[in-house]
């Protein structure tokens, strides 16, 4: 057989010429999002049996749920799940085939991104 020489090119798309979409990554955010969601949710339900089951176990469980960390958790949790509350409407709209054209589906998912932290902003002064 014949050596036959490869040519040696990135595969289409390739990270370096390839600009992501702003549908496809509000579409991987939701995801994101609903995952992260059912994770933060565990942690609740985890403090909550802690204050059933003793007041040394709920001292512990309280203690990292006040602490930095458990406050980033908490506020990425809101912010997610902000997000993920507005990419749902946005996704019923879709459905009802309302919005599918491509300006304004970009314009839908700004409005979700920016409408999520803005909502969270709000949430933390209100709470």
């Amino acid at each position: 057989m014949a050596d036959v020489k490869k040519a040696e090119r990135p595969l289409s798309p390739h990270i370096q010429i390839y600009r992501p979409q702003l549908t496809a990554i509000t579409s991987i955010l939701t995801r994101i999002t609903g995952n992260a969601l059912a994770i933060s949710a565990l942690l609740v339900v985890w403090w909550l049996l802690a204050a059933a089951t003793s007041a040394e176990y709920y001292a512990t469980a309280n203690a990292v749920m006040t602490s930095w960390f458990g406050d980033l958790v908490m506020t990425l949790s809101v912010l997610g799940l902000w997000y993920h509350y507005l990419a749902g409407l946005r996704h019923l709209a879709f459905d009802a085939g309302r919005g599918m054209d491509l300006p304004t589906a970009e314009k839908l998912g700004w409005a979700c991104l920016i409408g999520s932290v803005v909502l969270t902003i709000l949430t933390l002064i209100l709470v």
